[in-house]
C-alpha cells in the first residue's frame, strides 16, 4: 500500500488513530496533485466543495463535490488533481479491517453515491 501520509505528507496529516481505524484530513489548492497512493475502504466527508480528477489504471474520473457531503469509497489505488478554483478540504475514515474477499480496485474511483 502506498500510504498517502508517505506519498503526500504536505496535503495529508492524521487526525487520529487506532487498531480498527485512521482518520486523515486532507487540503489542497487549486493545481495541487496527489502521488499514487492507496485508501482501504473509507468515508469521505467533504468540509469544502471542490472539483477534482481522479486517475488510474489509465482512466480519468472528474469530481465536483459540495461541503457537507458524506460518501463511501471503495479500497482503491489513484491519484488526484485539483482542477478546480478553491481549496479542497476533506475527512477520511478509513477503515483498517477489509471487507472479507475484497482487495484494493481501481474499478470504482471516486466517491460512491451510496
Amino acid at each position: 500500500m502506498n500510504d498517502p501520509i508517505v506519498t503526500d505528507p504536505d496535503l495529508y496529516r492524521v487526525l487520529w488513530e487506532n487498531e480498527r481505524v485512521r482518520v486523515l484530513e486532507y487540503r489542497d489548492t487549486p493545481g495541487e496533485a496527489t502521488h499514487l497512493h492507496s485508501h482501504p475502504d473509507s468515508v469521505m466527508i467533504t468540509l469544502s466543495a471542490f472539483r477534482r480528477v481522479i486517475a488510474a489504471a489509465g482512466r480519468e474520473v472528474s469530481v465536483d463535490l459540495e461541503a457537507g457531503q458524506v460518501r463511501w469509497l471503495d479500497a482503491q489505488h489513484h491519484r488526484g488533481r485539483n482542477v478546480g478554483s478553491t481549496p479542497t478540504h476533506s475527512l477520511f475514515i478509513e477503515l483498517k479491517e477489509p471487507r472479507p474477499g475484497a482487495g484494493h480496485t481501481d474499478a470504482a474511483l471516486g466517491p460512491s453515491t451510496a
